[in-house]
């Protein structure tokens, strides 16, 4: 196994998401913004005793995205896995924000897991199998939340046209949605949020789902149709 990069790999689901894949003996590849959560993120996952690999890179910053992508696969091999957990997280209402607030929500929400997924899943393709999971959120659009909203509507239409143009291949692509504010201890436990990763990453091709809702009290799985 080559092993599972996540990309947002700050605390609550990116940590989670690296453990979890972590305990199954995947070597892990993280990459975040700042120095910091990346060394947090290590320590987190230290004491499954996996190899892990550590790229600092923004989300928006093409040209890095891509080589700590590369620096991930050069040192432990193209990706089984790749999760797109990088998000804006924040209150904002119509025509509160400007233009460019706007257009630097989307370029984290959507535009980040767009050029990870162009550079890792043609590989992917080509060796016949992969996973690429994105971290969605906000099933129901709210005027309190507008740029993720909006981000997260981007998210689904991105899901389906990545499976659209490399599903046949044998790459599964999906998301998981969260339904609510992620805390440990809670019904939104990033652990549990976590499982559904490594679930759809496991399926068999027979039995793909596009989505994994996570409402906090069951567990929605969309079948692909």
């Amino acid at each position: 196994m080559s092993g599972a990069v996540v990309i947002g790999a700050g605390p609550g689901i990116g940590q989670a998401v690296a453990r979890r894949f972590a305990r199954e003996g995947l070597p892990i590849a993280l990459i975040a913004r700042s120095d910091e959560t990346l060394a947090a993120a290590a320590e987190a996952v230290a004491p499954t005793g996996v190899p892990v690999v550590t790229a600092a890179a923004d989300s928006t910053d093409e040209n890095a995205l891509r080589e700590a992508l590369d620096r991930a696969a050069g040192e432990l091999g193209p990706p089984d896995v790749v999760v797109y957990n990088a998000a804006v997280i924040q209150a904002d209402t119509p025509g509160e924000l400007s233009v460019r607030a706007h257009l630097d929500a989307w370029a984290v929400n959507v535009v980040g897991a767009l050029t990870a997924a162009a550079h890792v899943a043609p590989g992917m393709a080509q060796r016949g199998g992969g996973s690429f999971i994105v971290t969605g959120g906000m099933p129901e659009p709210k005027p309190q939340y507008v740029s993720l909203s909006l981000g997260k509507a981007g998210v689904r239409t991105l899901v389906t046209l990545l499976d659209q143009t490399y599903g046949s291949s044998g790459v599964h692509v999906a998301s998981v949605t969260v339904c609510g504010p992620v805390a440990p201890g809670t019904a939104f436990d990033p652990d549990d949020i976590a499982e559904h990763y490594w679930r759809l990453h496991t399926q068999p091709r027979d039995r793909w789902e596009s989505e994994a809702l996570h409402t906090g009290l069951t567990v929605h799985d969309g079948e692909r149709s």
